[in-house]
């Protein structure tokens, strides 16, 4: 039988799903352990670990292992993605206008900033020491995981969950499933049309391993008189200028999905379609802004449930 706890958490809809045979109680406690996540890793809150962790720039600063971990995988987004993702884009975002949670966000009053070049630092400039868990970043240098921290909770929480049951965990749009059902059938996840409201645009039926979908048709908001986004291209850093409205990934893990889509979608249909059929292990669609819809070649294969 399904068992499906919804809540919010880090500023968006999250989904914990498990196919057991009476409903589990640990399934309650993830909305507890989301909350433990965030007050660590938010950095909209003034008194999380990341916040005091970005006041101290310059500095050797202990951190928990929770965070330690994440950074951990933002390390491994950067190395996966050859740098487009990079979780020192906070003082981008900020100077983009995305200076507080989107769920408390007005799209038509965001703050106008004057126009402000900001230099993304390179992610091998915070110094490191795993024997200490310390972190130092550059100075001035400060932290934003994002979707880098949604990915790892969904994962982390899956794995946590599939001692019970095979397990489904979507925090935002970031997914991953445990493996198939118990009668052995895949999951179904609906990818939203992100020009049609309410609408799916696909089913993807997935046994095993992560889905994310990364769009600049959500998270928008105008700053004199130009509209902006949240996915900042580190080269440049200001909102990345693509032809991509949505890219969704499918990828062996939810982390490797969400830094992918991200990294597609920055890089442009055409560099991103080749980047995602260079490599068998991935699977994605493309809605261009055009309304274009492009596939990779293998993504036939998540497309029938007798999979």
């Amino acid at each position: 039988m399904i068992y499906n706890h919804e809540f919010h958490a880090m500023g968006c809809k999250t989904q914990a799903i498990v196919d057991t045979d009476s409903r589990p109680l640990m399934l309650e406690e993830v909305a507890v352990w989301f909350e433990e996540w965030e007050q660590a890793l938010s950095r909209f809150r003034l008194d999380s670990e990341l916040s005091q962790l970005n006041l101290s720039s310059g500095a050797p600063i202990p951190v928990s292992q929770v965070l330690w971990d994440v950074f951990q995988n933002s390390i491994e987004a950067e190395r996966l993605t050859q740098g487009l993702v990079n979780p020192l884009i906070l003082d981008a975002l900020v100077c983009a206008g995305y200076e507080k949670s989107f769920d408390r966000f007005q799209i038509e009053s965001a703050t106008d900033f004057s126009e402000l070049e900001v230099s993304v630092p390179i992610l091998n400039q915070v110094i490191s020491d795993e024997a200490s868990k310390t972190i130092c970043l550059p100075q001035g240098a400060r932290l934003d995981f994002g979707g880098v921290a949604k990915g790892w909770a969904a994962h982390q929480t899956m794995e946590r969950l599939k001692v019970i049951g095979p397990a489904l965990v979507s925090a935002g749009g970031d997914i991953e499933v445990s493996g198939p059902l118990l009668d052995d059938e895949a999951w179904s996840i609906g990818v939203e049309d992100p020009l049609n409201v309410n609408s799916y645009l696909e089913t993807i039926y997935l046994k095993s391993g992560g889905v994310a979908t990364s769009g600049k048709d959500y998270r928008f908001w105008m700053r004199n008189g130009k509209s902006q986004h949240h996915i900042i291209d580190p080269n440049t850093g200001i909102p990345a200028e693509t032809d991509i409205l949505t890219a969704t990934v499918i990828a062996p893990t939810v982390m490797q999905a969400e830094a992918m889509a991200k990294a597609v979608l920055i890089s442009g249909s055409q560099v991103g379609l080749s980047w995602l059929d260079g490599d068998e292990t991935l699977a994605g669609l493309l809605v261009l802004e055009n309304g274009e819809r492009l596939d990779t070649r293998n993504l036939r294969k998540y497309l029938r449930s007798s999979r």
